[in-house]
């Protein structure tokens, strides 16, 4: 009996351990659709531009909207400093779209929050390799809309990547970000990611990569597809003679 029980014990933290990760959609590659953008609108200022759809699945099983933007103080050509403000829509549930009377159910627990974020970035060459260091500071003002609860955060996140040009128009990119949270448990993610870009333009890039995002309890794949298309708009905001 004993041993009975043990099994069934074993088969049920199986089960759950399973369900869990169907919940999470962990087992599924997921996408990210993302865009850049740094408008530069006087010699040393520019406008960041930001926008990124989440997804569990490959377009399916939305998890998250960001839209970010900030002013840019460009020091010299290897330092700029950030200082801006996102807003993040999260549903953090996974369901295969069960269906009743055409309605989707289970997405009734959408997170939303504001986001006021200081950054400073480094930029420096080693022979033909490029190398960003970008650290920066979030303030989270985080509310649950289901209960309408919320709660303010604090984190850290540090990212180093590298470019390294194949040709002038075909580049590899990787970088590896850590998050680092200002309170209760210190690690909140790690993501590591590698991707082949092309230069369409002068102003105009692209880059299909892989994501792996890891949690202390989860980890996620997701393909990412990123557009990065840079402006120059002092002409607009240039006086008049």
């Amino acid at each position: 009996m004993r041993k009975f029980i043990t099994l069934l014990v074993l088969i049920a933290t199986i089960t759950h351990t399973n369900a869990q990760s169907e919940v999470t959609g962990e087992d599924d590659f997921g996408s990210w659709f993302m865009y850049f953008g740094t408008n530069k609108i006087a010699d040393k200022w520019s406008i960041h531009t930001e926008a990124q759809f989440r997804y569990y699945e490959m377009a399916g099983n939305y998890n998250q909207t960001l839209l970010r933007t900030g002013i840019n103080y460009h020091i010299n050509p290897t330092a700029i400093a950030t200082l801006g403000y996102a807003f993040i829509d999260t549903d953090p549930t996974f369901r295969e779209f069960d269906m009743l009377d055409g309605d989707v159910l289970f997405k009734n627990n959408a997170i939303s929050e504001h986001r006021i974020f200081e950054q400073f970035i480094l930029k420096n060459k080693v022979w033909e390799f490029k190398f960003e260091h970008r650290y920066r500071l979030e303030q989270r003002f985080v509310q649950n809309n289901a209960t309408g609860s919320s709660n303010t955060l604090h984190r850290a996140r540090y990212r180093i990547q590298m470019t390294l040009p194949l040709t002038d128009i075909f580049f590899l990119n990787f970088y590896d970000e850590i998050f680092i949270n200002l309170q209760d448990n210190a690690f909140g993610q790690n993501r590591a990611y590698a991707a082949l870009g092309v230069n369409v333009t002068e102003n105009l890039s692209m880059q299909v990569g892989y994501l792996k995002n890891h949690f202390s309890e989860t980890n996620f794949d997701r393909l990412q597809i990123g557009v990065f298309y840079n402006t120059d708009l002092r002409g607009i905001f240039k006086k008049k003679e």
